[in-house]
């Protein structure tokens, strides 16, 4: 066991989840206006929603793992194929994070250097922005009368043989 593998799973499922929903939101054939829908109490309509996703969740790798990642400040407009790679991208930083010690009480500055906080809770704030964020997009797709995909960590455990049905007696 490694130092980190109580954080592999909750990690790899939030960049899991997000795949999965661009991919489902991709494969929709959704028209420009629906892209563009809002729903009440949402950020935005579905494509600025995941960009805000995706790159909030590389603003937070990047100062986690203190190195570069492009995209978040990249003035690309994106569309579903660039968000996927973007959202790659973050995961094989993630993989990286998660190979290395990681020290949760290394304090990190943050907001314009207003205020300090605890690596782990920066983990813990871009696994809880994703799940807030995805569930905003599938409010959307529901008010569209799509059902959206299943991106709980019980599907993603489904997809990664994390998770089995016992053999009948």
């Amino acid at each position: 066991m490694g130092e980190n593998d109580v954080l592999r799973d909750p990690l790899r499922h939030n960049n899991w989840a997000t795949r999965s929903l661009i991919r489902f939101c991709r494969d929709q054939g959704l028209t420009a206006e629906q892209l563009e829908v809002t729903g009440v109490g949402t950020y935005g309509g579905i494509v600025a929603t995941l960009d805000h996703i995706v790159r909030c969740d590389g603003s937070y790798l990047r100062r986690i793992a203190d190195r570069p990642l492009d995209f978040v400040d990249s003035e690309a407009a994106p569309d579903f194929d660039l968000l996927e790679q973007w959202n790659d991208e973050a995961g094989v930083l993630w993989e990286e994070v998660l190979a290395a010690p990681i020290d949760v009480e290394r304090v990190l500055v943050i907001d314009d250097n207003t205020r300090e906080t605890r690596l782990g809770i920066f983990i813990a704030q871009a696994i809880n922005h994703a799940n807030h964020h995805r569930e905003q997009v599938c409010a959307i797709l529901t008010g569209f009368g799509i059902e959206p995909p299943d991106i709980q960590a019980w599907e993603y455990a489904w997809e990664t043989e994390r998770i089995w049905d016992l053999p009948t007696a």
